[in-house]
């Protein structure tokens, strides 16, 4: 943490007393600490508008407020241009491994459903569409443009966009997360809280749940599951292409976020290696729709 940052933090006006910070881990987009003041303890998040990844703080700080008025997020305390403020939510932070627990991915589902349709309610803000086939032309043209490394993999991955975009076919929009990463789950012993909006507009709620399923590795038992509790019956085929379409998309999409990071991105990560990875996932996933549904 930096001098200016810190004092950044101190120079708010939302605190009450003294106040102590701590550096938080996570965060690809942002900078996250967490704040003591007094017995109340807060996160603050320091990120500013990403062209490059499509991410407004404003719909960030809308869909915050919306989802914490719903619920099913942690209370918007303060924000100004750059920052924001929640309340601190002393939990267990998910990973892979505790999504994939059955009683808990029983609990993440319904808190997507109330997610889907209690938010759109309570959104004060102009409607931002989350449409990934058109994310992954917006990265494609990124790649083309800063000469990336993967760029003879660009035309063959275009193109696979565009029939996975047809496979998906007519879809119901609801208000989507669009980043169900497992750390984005917060258990505090009674409820689950979703955190970190970046993303969040209006989508399909196919986008989520193969979202959900591709970040966390869930078997396909466990996919199936999942299917049956959102939609209140056993899919048919035809949902099961357009689910599993928008599930190599969802891949897709997290590898080319990683190759645009690779080239612009000043977080430290190793962003060559979480490409890699996904890419790998992509192409399982791809090859096993390709074999089941063309």
């Amino acid at each position: 943490m930096t001098e200016s940052t810190e004092q950044r933090i101190l120079d708010l006006p939302c605190w009450q007393g003294g106040v102590s910070i701590e550096p938080l881990s996570g965060g690809m987009t942002n900078l996250n600490f967490k704040v003591s003041d007094g017995d109340a303890r807060f996160v603050v998040r320091l990120g500013e508008d990403d062209p490059l990844h499509l991410i407004s703080r404003a719909n960030e700080i809308a869909s915050s407020q919306a989802a914490f008025e719903a619920g099913l997020s942690p209370e918007l305390v303060y924000h100004e241009p750059g920052i924001l403020v929640v309340r601190f939510v002393d939990g267990k932070v998910f990973d892979e491994a505790d999504v994939r627990v059955d009683a808990n991915l029983e609990r993440i589902v319904e808190l997507l459903r109330r997610f889907h349709h209690d938010v759109p309610p309570r959104f004060k803000q102009v409607p931002v569409m989350f449409w990934v086939f058109q994310v992954l032309r917006h990265y494609n043209n990124l790649l083309l443009q800063g000469d990336s490394a993967h760029g003879a993999r660009l035309p063959e991955l275009a193109a696979i966009a565009g029939d996975l975009e047809s496979a998906v076919g007519a879809v119901e929009i609801v208000f989507g997360h669009n980043d169900l990463l497992a750390a984005n789950f917060i258990d505090d012993g009674e409820k689950i809280w979703l955190i970190d909006f970046d993303y969040a507009g209006f989508n399909s709620p196919l986008f989520d749940l193969s979202n959900l399923a591709s970040n966390n590795e869930l078997s396909a038992q466990q996919e199936d599951a999942m299917l049956q509790q959102y939609f209140g019956c056993k899919p048919d085929r035809g949902r099961l292409a357009s689910y599993q379409a928008m599930k190599c998309a969802s891949l897709l999409r997290e590898t080319m976020w990683s190759m645009v990071s690779e080239l612009y991105s000043r977080v430290d990560m190793d962003f060559a290696d979480y490409t890699s990875k996904n890419l790998s996932r992509f192409e399982s996933v791809y090859a096993e729709f390709k074999n089941n549904y063309y």
